[in-house]
Order: C-alpha cells, then structure tokens, then sequence
C-alpha cells in the first residue's frame, strides 16, 4: 500500500535544530509527537542516522498500551522504536567503518562487548544488553545515535521497505535457522508478524512440509500463500494435531517454532512434536503458566531452543543472503504505511488487526 502523504504543517515542521520524534511521554496509553527534541550528537565511537522508514512492532505496541511489562522496563520520556532503515548523517571522529550518505540499519540490541556471552559469539545474550527505544532513545524520530559497532550496510538491492524489518526478519530468521528445518516437517505456531515470516523463511530454507496454527483465518490463508501445507485454525479444527500426526507417519512434526507465547498453543505445539524433535520457542508468554515437563520435555526427549534478538551478525549475512536470493516473500506481510505524523493511525492499524506489518516514513 502507497504511503498516505502530509500537507505541509508549521505544527509538524520540526524548529532549526530540532528533531521531530514520539516518545512515551507519561506512564499511561498512547505516545506523544514532538517538533522540538533536541538533535543528539554523536560520541567518538558513535554513528548518527537520519531516519527514514521504520516498522512498529509488538514490543512497540506494549509500550503504546502501557501493560505491566511496560510498565516495568520502560522510563517515561524515552523516544520509542526500534525497526528502521535510514542514511549516516555524521560521525565519531574514531569512526572508521562507515561515512555519511551510506544507506544502512542497526542492531538494536547494545553491549559494551566485554562479558562472558559477547567475548564467546554470543553476545545476542549479553547480560549489559540495551535496547533501542526500550533502555535507550530509539528510532521514531528524524534521527538516532548508535555505536558504530552496530551499524549495518544494506545492500543497494535490498529495498527500504525491507531494510526497515531487518530486526523482526532476524527473529524470525534466527529462529528458523536455529531449528534447523533443512528436509523436515515443520510446525509453525503462531502467524503474527514475525510467524508469518517464519514461513516464508522456512520454505526459503529448505524445509520440507510446513503446517501452521493459530485463530486468524485471514493470516492463516496468507501463511498458505507463503509456503504452508496446511493452516489450521485452532478454534475450530480441534483435530488438527491427529491430522498432523497422520501426515507425519504417526509421529509427530521434527519441529516446532513457537512463535505465540500462548499457554494453549505452546501445550498443543509440543503435543504435535515428535520424540527426539526439536523446539525453537521465540513466543513471549503474558505470564507463568503450568507446563507438563514430564510429557512434553523430558519423556519425549526433544531438543528445546530459547531465540532471544538475532545472532551478532550470523543472522543479519544470513537475512542478506536469503533477501539477495528473492526467495523470501514480504510484500504480503508489509500492509501499511504512513507518514509518522499520522502515528496514532498507524498504531491504531496495528492494533486493530487490519494491518499486519505497518511502517511509518518520516
């Protein structure tokens, strides 16, 4: 979908000097647009970004609706966002990797690269993590500040509107790839945003049956245009783990990407794995719930990933390399744009459901 355009508006122009950006500007629902932020400059060792094109995401939305997560972790006046795609505006003067006018993302997680995690190829895990828009100030504003060491290049073939989800394709990359899902039979619970790239991800990996739950029957029939061999919807099809099972010898799928972080689905999905499969879990339950660990873990034997981000940088060549291949299919998953002065439409697209993947350009 085109992206909706401004009239010019001396209300949206930011002053000389400063920087239009949402920040969650009190602890209660909603964000607030600002025309006067100050620009911030850039350290030695950091890289600032004009910021053109982002995506909102479900962290994104947390944050708008101020739920106890939100609430926990986020200081009231902090810019927001962490999904874009824009250009280098100025740096460090240690800066060495990168120059002004180079189109590029960042990986929004940040760490001094110092702990045990960081120094061993995992630094995806690092305990002294920040993230952009949720520790520190993100990206829904004209500009950001990163450190150099996060910046990335994107390729000249690779599109805005692709760049711009680098951070959720990561995810849903990270935890394909993780799975290993290469000639197997593949469950993918949960068709969200970051689930409904996961199945256009597998396909482009190599697996081989894709089966797909949730109770979205518009995103079911996408996930089938992306690859799926079968999409069930869970609310009706109360059978569908006996089917799966049929169609895997009687065994049970090789593995399973739970990408839902609900109870039911997370019960139901380890149900359909097969013993000695394997479980990549990238779902955010809302809250402790009971699990049988017996049955499902320890009996069955199987393998169980927790995906957390994207791997520092396995994923991001991993992202390239399958975006360069065309293989991966977004443009069915990217819905919606409008320009960032139009925020609360855009959210309200989001939330809705009428969206899927909604973007905003400044």
């Amino acid at each position: 979908m085109p992206a909706a355009q401004a009239d010019a508006d001396p209300a949206t122009t930011p002053a000389s000097g400063a920087m239009r950006a949402l920040t969650k500007h009190h602890a209660g629902e909603g964000l607030k647009f600002h025309t006067d932020k100050a620009i911030p400059e850039p350290g030695p060792t950091e890289v600032r970004i004009k910021v053109q094109k982002v995506g909102i995401c479900g962290t994104d939305r947390h944050i708008w609706e101020w739920d106890d997560w939100a609430a926990g972790r986020i200081p009231v006046g902090i810019v927001t966002g962490h999904e874009f795609v824009g250009v280098v505006d100025k740096i460090g003067s240690a800066v060495t990797s990168t120059e002004p006018g180079r189109r590029v993302s960042a990986e929004g997680h940040i760490t001094a690269g110092l702990d045990f995690n960081s120094r061993t190829g995992n630094a995806h895990i690092a305990r002294d993590t920040q993230i952009l828009g949720v520790d520190r100030d993100g990206i829904f504003a004209d500009y950001v500040v990163v450190p150099e060491a996060n910046v990335w290049p994107v390729h000249k073939e690779i599109a805005d509107k692709h760049a711009a989800i680098f951070d959720p394709l990561g995810n849903a990359v990270h935890t394909v790839m993780e799975a290993g899902v290469s000639g197997k039979s593949v469950l993918i619970s949960g068709v969200g945003i970051i689930g409904l790239m996961a199945v256009t991800v597998a396909k482009a990996a190599g697996a081989g049956r894709i089966f797909c739950t949730d109770i979205n029957p518009p995103r079911l029939k996408l996930a089938k245009k992306l690859g799926a061999t079968e999409a069930f919807n869970v609310a009706e099809h109360k059978s569908w783990i006996d089917e799966v099972r049929k169609a895997t010898r009687g065994e049970g799928v090789d593995v399973l990407c739970e990408m839902s972080g609900a109870p039911a689905a997370m019960d139901q999905g380890f149900r359909a794995l097969r013993n000695g499969g394997r479980a990549a879990l990238l779902g955010l339950p809302a809250k402790e719930f009971a699990f049988d660990f017996n049955q499902h873990i320890i009996f069955k034997g199987c393998t169980v990933l927790g995906i957390n981000g994207r791997r520092m940088w396995d994923t991001w060549y991993q992202m390239e390399e399958l975006l360069l291949s065309r293989r991966l299919e977004l443009d069915d998953i990217i819905t919606h744009e409008f320009p960032i002065e139009q925020f609360e439409k855009a959210f309200d697209t989001m939330r809705s459901g009428d969206g899927i993947k909604v973007l905003m350009n400044l």
